[in-house]
């Protein structure tokens, strides 16, 4: 491996940081241990400026150049968008009903507190034969809303990969 550039970003397939490299998990480090690596990040990621700086954290994140491309807005160096996780809420979801139907024709009274479907039951008879009957509507609350607001995963495929910054290294020229 060649060597490094001090706050260089490289990923790991590890689950540690290598001697000399931080994990970039917006740790909050002293200026005064890592004067040099202050000098290059400054205040970007976090951090007071006056005895502290933050590491950048890119957890749960997939880093992104700064600049724009052709049609594409500006990012600068530091930024952070997206989500983790997302709630899904019944505004955001096109407006569609569904109604649950059921045969009546088979050896129950009624579809109501049945099961749906043509399975076999224990007794070896099917639970709704199909039948040339008229369908009756189920109970609409079988086909409620799910999810009880709760968040759903919202991060594109990954590998289980970590993003370390080097605390030791050379000192990248300005030019």
């Amino acid at each position: 491996m060649s060597d490094q550039f001090l706050a260089e970003i490289r990923i790991f397939g590890c689950n540690f940081a290598p001697v000399g490299w931080a994990l970039c998990n917006g740790a909050i480090l002293p200026i005064s241990q890592f004067t040099a690596v202050f000098s290059l990040l400054g205040t970007q990621y976090g951090g007071n400026g006056t005895s502290n700086f933050a590491l950048p954290n890119l957890q749960g994140s997939s880093p992104m150049n700064a600049g724009n491309g052709a049609g594409l807005t500006p990012r600068v160096q530091g930024e952070t968008g997206g989500e983790q996780t997302v709630t899904l809420l019944q505004t955001q979801m096109p407006a569609h009903s569904h109604s649950a139907q059921g045969s009546s024709g088979s050896n129950q009274a009624s579809p109501a507190a049945n099961a749906w479907g043509s399975g076999q039951k224990l007794g070896g008879g099917k639970i709704y034969a199909p039948s040339s009957a008229n369908n009756v509507q189920m109970n609409p609350a079988a086909l409620s809303p799910a999810g009880g607001n709760l968040p759903h995963n919202n991060l594109m495929p990954y590998l289980t990969l970590n993003f370390c910054i080097a605390l030791q290294g050379i000192f990248p020229p300005r030019s």
